[in-house]
């Protein structure tokens, strides 16, 4: 198999659905790892560029860089990376430092922290979403109210 093969969507795009070449593995951000299909695995799986699972997975997952969940991904976890693309499963809560995407085969079950989120026409989410600055908090001008974020009403006799 290709490295192009499996960093690359059917439609050409990359799985982070960016019209870009994919790098070659262990290139500053290229893929460094695979887990391929028929793959399972159980514990903590920290790394620092690109990993793409296609197989089982089940623990923490800790990145520096890029989560790939393939089609057949199947995650149960907690998620914390810089990045995550999901085409598969994933149980568990994902927390995101830049940004989630979600294509059109994504089934999530947890909660998804992130400052950017792109979900496809299909995808499947049932959980909770926070959107959050950089730094991890809520923006200044929100503030949750029945666990959820609503933006603050206007103050009387203050211009918009």
């Amino acid at each position: 198999m290709s490295l192009k093969s499996f960093g690359r969507g059917r439609d050409g795009d990359d799985d982070l659905g960016n019209r870009a070449a994919v790098p070659a593995a262990g290139a500053a951000g290229g893929l460094t790892a695979f887990i391929d299909q028929g793959s399972e695995f159980e514990g903590k799986l920290s790394f620092r560029d690109t990993v793409r699972i296609d197989g089982r997975f089940r623990g923490e997952i800790a990145s520096e860089n890029t989560l790939i969940v393939g089609e057949s991904g199947e995650i149960e976890a907690t998620i914390r990376s810089n990045t995550v693309a999901i085409s598969g499963t994933v149980e568990g809560d994902v927390h995101a430092a830049r940004k989630i995407v979600l294509h059109k085969t994504a089934r999530v079950i947890g909660n998804l922290t992130t400052p950017c989120l792109v979900v496809e026409e299909g995808a499947v989410v049932n959980g909770t979403f926070k959107m959050v600055t950089s730094d991890g908090k809520a923006p200044a001008s929100l503030k949750a109210i029945d666990g959820g974020v609503r933006p603050e009403p206007p103050k009387p006799g203050v211009p918009n």
